[in-house]
């Protein structure tokens, strides 16, 4: 599965130096992959887009002043947002009216 979020936040990584996390980010989508099957597409690009938003939100951190991550992790936040929209259940009607 090819997300442009994941490949933009690969070539952030790479911009950053972050080796380690790249390894981690390969690692995590290739696990998710494997889910796509039996949990289905929107189910595992919510899975990675929250992921990504967590990683971003600890680069926004460690590295406060740099705009790519904070303009990254403000995109990746409003899909992961909207696509969770998908997966919450309804709230409760009242069916009746009380006198």
């Amino acid at each position: 599965m090819k997300m442009e979020e994941v490949e933009k936040t690969r070539a952030l990584l790479e911009e950053l130096g972050e080796k380690v996390l790249i390894a981690r980010l390969d690692s995590f989508v290739r696990l998710n992959e494997g889910l796509e099957t039996k949990k289905g597409e929107d189910y595992v690009k919510l899975s990675i887009l929250s992921f990504l938003e967590g990683l971003l939100m600890t680069l926004s951190m460690k590295y406060p002043k740099n705009r790519d991550v904070k303009g990254l992790y403000e995109e990746v936040k409003a899909k992961r947002a909207e696509l969770d929209e998908l997966f919450r259940k309804p709230k409760m009607q009242n069916l009746g009216t009380q006198a």
